[in-house]
């Protein structure tokens, strides 16, 4: 089957490392949002970012740039629930993209779980953003939002060579499967509760005001470039 037939959660991988940011690297709160069809041209230019090494271990192939745009091109934001987090440039540095399927597609959980639906999740980080846990971030919102969407099994299939998310599932208490170079991790979550409710939708507000500002600010950047620039001519 080639790439761009599969379904829009295929190949999903960790590319997170655990070694320290560049030394300089200005740290940034990780804040977690929610992302829209608005940002889907930054999470064009996210993927594109990536080298060779780091689209094999999130899309489990070395994806040229064609493939990826129409990786991108065909995200459902009306289907799956895709994250992300900006550093303070206002630049797309985490994604988690999270899809739900029913369970029989996934023959590795599907005895797992009573419920009609289990949810998929590939993350990828980008390079000046490791060692910051934004990974991990992803992760925990992502488990959150299954919890409140009434599945109980999250699901991530990764390379076996890909040890930052082996050590990530296995931290979680994921259930991990290794088979032919791949390995197959599943997570069994709680109900929801008042608790996690309140706590996904108060980390999308301030997600969504953090989001706000920076955008504002990267605007109010631009115009006064232009604005400096015109004076000077």
């Amino acid at each position: 089957m080639h790439p761009t037939d599969l379904p829009a959660n295929a190949f999903p991988g960790l590319i997170e490392n655990n070694r320290d940011s560049e030394q300089g690297q200005d740290k940034f709160a990780i804040r977690v949002k929610e992302l829209s069809e608005r940002d889907r041209r930054r999470l064009l230019m996210h993927f594109l970012a990536l080298d060779g090494s780091d689209r094999l271990l999130r899309f489990g192939s070395m994806l040229p740039d064609e493939l990826v745009t129409k990786y991108v091109q065909r995200v459902n934001f009306a289907r799956d629930t895709i994250f992300g987090v900006y550093d303070s440039n206002f630049k797309l540095v985490g994604v988690g993209h999270l899809a739900f399927a029913p369970r029989e597609t996934l023959p590795a959980v599907s005895d797992a779980t009573t419920k009609e639906r289990v949810a998929e999740f590939g993350v990828s980080v980008s390079a000046s953003a490791r060692g910051m846990g934004v990974g991990t971030k992803l992760f925990e919102r992502a488990a959150i939002h299954c919890r409140n969407a009434d599945v109980d099994t999250l699901y991530m299939h990764c390379l076996s060579s890909n040890q930052t998310m082996i050590h990530i599932a296995r931290k979680a208490g994921m259930e991990i499967h290794r088979a032919y170079g791949e390995a197959d991790a599943y997570l069994t979550l709680s109900p929801a509760n008042a608790g996690t409710m309140l706590q996904e939708a108060v980390q999308e507000q301030v997600a969504a005001l953090d989001y706000t500002f920076k955008a504002n600010a990267r605007a109010a950047t631009k115009w006064l470039a232009s604005w400096s620039g015109s004076r000077k001519n």
